[in-house]
């Protein structure tokens, strides 16, 4: 063996010495090191984040530049000023008030008229024969075109407002409880009077809860109209609420204040929605794909 061949082997050896007492080392690091900061990942919703972060940041650096005016759209950094002096000032408060009261007043009594009224057409015959011709003639007349005949009728009071939201949100939960109530599997029908139950009890036991489903699809388009016949209604005579306080922007040219009215709009849809997510959850927990998620 030449003394270079030699000299060869000793570096090899030497490194791979020298790399197997770095890999002990970092093992012998990463035990103290707790498994969750070695197992951690980025979090899904803080990725979905980064890109609408980017999107503010570019926004506001063309805004400070110039390139995008006020007049068209309001820089972030003033528009969360304005959203916290009129949070301080209570006016945001204020007018966000009146129009939950409008919204779930008119929700509540349209999903109610559409519940009764699919009960009565989905359980009967007769019922369909008399109510259900009506209702389709009614759900094809645009909420918006009945205005003219609600202000000669109510007058431009809260009445009005209230009528026009009522007739937006209950055709779609007529429509979508009916389906459900007449496409009730015909098995479940025929179990229930196999094992003996009454129309009451076959109503109570099988068909309600069956039909839940269309129910919540129902009241989730009814929701959506809600919000949409409310910035229309509230620029109807109003002096209050959040589509009076867009309207009144809207006059100023204040961009910064309809952008505020626009991102409540979609944030109390989005916290409604997600309630009514949470109450159909519970309801139909005994399904088997809710049971397996």
């Amino acid at each position: 063996m030449t003394e270079k061949t030699f000299d060869t082997q000793s570096a090899s050896s030497f490194s791979v010495d020298k790399a197997a007492r770095r890999t002990d080392d970092l093992l012998g690091a990463s035990r103290w090191i707790p498994s969750r900061i070695l197992n951690w990942r980025t979090p899904e919703v803080l990725l979905r984040l980064l890109s609408p972060i980017a999107l503010l940041l570019l926004w506001e650096l063309a805004s400070q530049a110039g390139l995008i005016p006020q007049r068209v759209i309001a820089a972030p950094s003033q528009i969360g000023g304005t959203l916290w002096a009129m949070i301080v000032s209570g006016e945001l408060g204020t007018h966000l008030l009146v129009s939950l009261q409008r919204a779930l007043l008119g929700l509540s009594i349209g999903v109610s008229v559409g519940v009764v009224a699919a009960l009565i057409t989905g359980l009967s015959k007769r019922g369909e024969v008399i109510l259900d011709s009506p209702m389709q003639m009614l759900r094809t007349i645009p909420s918006l075109a009945l205005v003219p005949l609600f202000i000669l009728w109510f007058g431009i009071g809260e009445f009005t407002k209230i009528a026009l939201i009522v007739t937006g949100t209950t055709f779609p939960v007529y429509l979508n409880l009916f389906a459900g109530i007449r496409n009730i599997d015909p098995k479940l029908i025929e179990a229930a009077n196999t094992l003996g139950l009454n129309r009451r009890e076959l109503i109570w036991h099988v068909i309600l809860p069956g039909s839940l489903p269309s129910f919540f699809v129902g009241l989730r388009y009814s929701l959506g109209i809600s919000w949409l016949a409310l910035v229309f209604v509230e620029q109807i005579n109003t002096t209050a609420g959040i589509g009076f306080l867009a309207s009144d922007a809207r006059d100023f040219m204040r961009t910064d204040v309809i952008v505020i009215c626009l991102l409540i709009y979609s944030v109390l849809g989005l916290l409604i929605d997600g309630l009514i997510r949470t109450l159909e959850r519970y309801a139909l927990a005994w399904r088997p794909s809710f049971v397996r998620n």
